[in-house]
Parts: structure tokens; sequence; C-alpha cells
């Protein structure tokens, strides 16, 4: 099959004059709170993998293609104990977020994957492995991938994914293979503040609900980045300030908070969590916090596709 053509840039989408939404009691600011479960899906040689993955809390010392123990114990740790901290935090503070999840990940800890869904938190989809969608040499590859990420979510939770996001970039296939099997929405858009729609001609709309680095914890992992938890949660109160003050003029905007379980869920860097939820309860109704797809529902709602 020919590959598709690259998109072309979209520079400027909604412009100087962007959709003024309107929120659930009078919100001025709209925050997602995403949490990735990838654990079990990275690379690993014990897997069978040419190579482990790179991206931990250390560089690792371990020659590339050999059994690399301690980097799949940093991973394991996030579903062995980082995950309960983040789950009881989001019951006390009665928040509910999106749960990213690869299939892989799911297939291996089914269990967990019917507790978070059970919780009222959204279960979407984050592909097949912690790999980046661009990767795939073909679309018959990346469908199958896509179809066995879909079932294996379903199959543990009950719930048919309705949102996707892969790490790093989409591919040429992607949204049209999200199209195909009836995705409500795609979150590979870091490049604005409100949900937008893709629409090519002749294919059906798909809404892009925007995600975003900046204010995500794996720039704990980044040497420009976080260290102490302080960090981060001053970086998000100055976020939501900012929004807020956008919010009071007129246009409400979309800040995505992302977080992992091995991050995160380190007794050190949890407090960044713990602090962050406590911020959220302090600016009380000014402040939306729904899961993506309710977003992507109330966004389509209020602004439906082009006809």
């Amino acid at each position: 099959m020919t590959a598709p053509a690259l998109p072309s840039r979209d520079l400027h989408g909604h412009g100087a004059s962007p959709p003024r939404a309107s929120l659930p009691n009078g919100a001025r600011a709209i925050v997602s709170l995403v949490v990735n479960l990838e654990e079990g899906a990275e690379w690993a040689v014990s897997d069978g993998d040419a190579l482990a993955e790179g991206m931990a809390e250390v560089r690792s010392v371990v020659e590339p293609g050999r059994w690399d123990q301690g980097t799949e114990q940093q991973f394991a740790y996030g579903v062995r104990a980082g995950v309960w901290r983040i789950l009881r935090a989001l019951d006390e503070h009665r928040r509910l977020a999106t749960f990213w999840m690869c299939g892989r990940a799911v297939e291996r800890s089914p269990a967990l994957a019917r507790a978070i869904v059970a919780a009222g938190h959204e279960g979407a989809c984050h592909g097949w492995r912690w790999r980046t969608c661009a990767d795939y040499d073909d679309v018959d590859a990346e469908r199958r991938d896509l179809l066995r990420s879909i079932a294996a979510i379903e199959a543990a939770t009950g719930e048919r994914p309705l949102g996707f996001f892969c790490r790093g970039s989409e591919s040429r296939w992607t949204r049209g293979l999200l199209r195909e099997a009836g995705f409500a929405y795609s979150s590979n858009g870091l490049d604005d503040d409100l949900p937008y729609w893709d629409a090519p001609p002749g294919e059906r709309p798909l809404l892009v609900v925007p995600y975003a680095f900046d204010s995500n914890d794996m720039k704990f992992f980044h040497p420009n980045g976080f260290v102490r938890a302080d960090d981060m949660v001053d970086y998000v109160r100055d976020a939501i300030d900012e929004l807020l003050r956008e919010g009071e003029a007129g246009c409400p905007k979309l800040l995505n908070l992302g977080f992992h379980l091995r991050i995160v869920g380190r007794p050190g860097r949890f407090a960044a969590f713990r602090r962050i939820l406590a911020l959220l309860d302090g600016y009380g109704d000014r402040v939306w916090t729904p899961r993506r797809i309710d977003l992507a529902r109330h966004w389509a709602g209020a602004f439906p596709p082009p006809a």
C-alpha cells in the first residue's frame, strides 16, 4: 500500500479569535489529569527485544543488548507500589483522571486496569507497546497493534477505549486508523491550548484534544526540568493562574498535567502529585478537571465538526 502524503502543517490554528467555551459551573480553566500505565510495555531484553528501554532514573551502565534487570525493576515499581499511592490520592480528592494504557501493559496487569476503570477513571489507548507510531513501516502492522490494544483494554476493563495518544509521534496512517476504529479523539497534538477538528476532505472529522510536555512529571528525568516536588507544583500554579486570567477575560483554555506511575509514584515526587491535587481543590469551581473523553464530548457538543 502506498503511504499517504504527509499532512500540511497548520501553523495558525484558532488564530486571534479562539472559541470561547462555556464550561460547567462557570469554570474559567480546564485542567486535564493524565496518568500513564506503560509498565510492562517498555522495551526489555527479557521480553525478547533487541534493546532495553533507555529512559529511566539514571543512565544504565548495562551494555546495550544485554538483560537490564535494574531498568526493568524501575518500571515494575510503578505497578507494584506507585499506582496505589496515585489511586488513593485521586480518591481522597475526588478527582477523575484519564489513564493512557498500553495494551501490553494491560494484558500483563488486567486486574489493575480493571480497578482503575471501576474507580471511574477513563481507560484510553496508549498503543500496544510504549513506542512511537512513527516507526511503523506499514499500515497493516499498525492496525494489528491498535486493534490488539483495544481488545486488551476492553477485555480487562469492560469498556472500549475512545481516546488515543502514542509516544512520540503518530505515523502517516494513525489518524486514518483511529477514524476507521471509531475513536472519539486523538491527543497527539502538542500545538494548542484548545481542542480542534482534524477534518481532511472526504474523511470523518476527528477531534484533537491537545496534550503538552512542559507540565509533565517526565521532566524530573531531564536535567533542564524539575528537581524538587515544589518545582512542578510552582510551575503548575503559575500555569493555572495565567489561564484563569485568560478565562476571566472570556476564553477558557486547557492545561495538561501528565504523570507516570514509576515517576511521580516515588515518595519524594509523590509530594508533587498530592500538592497539585490540593492546589486544584483550592481553586474550587473556577477550574474544571474532566476526564478527556468528557472534555471531548463537551467540546463536540459546543463546537460541532465542520460540515
